[in-house]
């Protein structure tokens, strides 16, 4: 597996990560925990290095199911997780809010360690930006939690870029987390100029749009109905028949690569900056090799050329999130 560094700070980790949200939360049946933990075994064995994880994520199983899996291999990997959501009091899934006060992000920190069983948290993103607490508070409240050794290297999710700017002001920001792939462009617009004059890493999630792009689903796919996708309007049955247009874009890029639309999505996004490092999330290994494919995949530029001039002529429907969520993001 080749390697990358996110942006200007020695943070190294494989070209690909793994996102890991979907093995206990938003997609569906909770998956079986004795799998999950040889799938996460298996991906180190494979050469990748970088796992992202989050309190809310169960809330908190999916941070025990990375300490318990990775704990005994814990030098060769990289671990990143995430706070500021206020938790449900009776543990239930989802949030009841935003909380990046400094007090909580302590608290977060504390217990993830525990969960994750490490003496540090490599990458300690805020999950959302809290309109109600200022953005050079939360700096610097990680910026303490890494002067204690609790904490590498301070990220952010869904930020604004004068967020950034101020953020990166007190301590320095070493990667941004935000959605991107061929079907949600917007971070192009104002997000990657300035990550690249600040040198800043990006770890695009959803690279293969929360799985549409794999051309595994249709307008006729049905969902669980525990499955977070039922309520993105970019996933009515409508929006997923118009958007097949992006797919059959990819099929058609595949086959003339030997390849699969999902590793087209995946070298795609690789080839925009060297400092990208997607994190596709997977529960089946046979996904998780096929996505490690896409490393090796060269895209030339007139392949490049190609998709962008037939993307350009394609219009995808549907917002990413619904109204409340959209509000939650870009601030």
């Amino acid at each position: 597996m080749k390697r990358r560094k996110l942006g200007n700070s020695n943070l190294e980790v494989s070209t690909l990560g793994l996102g890991c949200m979907g093995m206990s939360f938003a997609y569906g049946p909770i998956a079986d925990k004795q799998e999950m933990i040889s799938l996460l075994r298996s991906a180190v064995d494979c050469g990748i290095t970088f796992f992202d994880t989050a309190e809310v994520y169960g809330p908190f199983t999916n941070e025990e199911l990375l300490g318990e899996a990775l704990s005994p291999i814990r030098d060769q990997v990289v671990i990143a997780t995430k706070f500021g959501f206020k938790l449900n009091p009776d543990g239930k899934p989802g949030w009841a809010g935003l909380d990046s006060r400094p007090e909580h992000i302590r608290q977060v920190a504390e217990a993830s360690l525990k969960r994750l069983k490490v003496d540090a948290i490599d990458l300690f993103y805020q999950h959302r930006v809290d309109p109600d607490v200022p953005i050079e508070e939360v700096a610097g409240a990680v910026k303490d939690l890494i002067l204690e050794g609790k904490v590498r290297h301070f990220g952010l999710s869904e930020a604004g870029v004068q967020t950034i700017r101020r953020a990166h002001a007190v301590q320095p920001v070493t990667a941004v987390q935000s959605e991107y792939s061929l079907w949600w462009r917007t971070p192009e617009q104002e997000l990657l100029p300035t990550l690249e004059e600040l040198g800043i890493g990006f770890v695009p999630y959803s690279p293969l749009g929360k799985g549409f792009l794999t051309g595994k689903i249709n307008e006729n796919t049905l969902f669980d109905s525990s499955d977070f996708r039922n309520t993105l309007p970019r996933f009515t049955p409508e929006a997923r028949q118009a958007n097949k247009a992006l797919v059959d874009l990819l099929q058609k890029i595949a086959e003339s690569k030997n390849a699969t639309p999902a590793q087209i999505a995946l070298a795609w996004l690789l080839a925009r900056k060297p400092w990208i490092v997607p994190i596709p999330g997977t529960t089946k290994l046979e996904r998780l090799v096929e996505n490690i494919g896409a490393v090796d995949l060269v895209l030339t530029p007139d392949d490049q050329d190609e998709i962008e001039c037939a993307a350009s002529k394609i219009t995808v429907q549907g917002d990413r999130y619904p109204e409340e969520l959209m509000r939650m993001t870009g601030r």
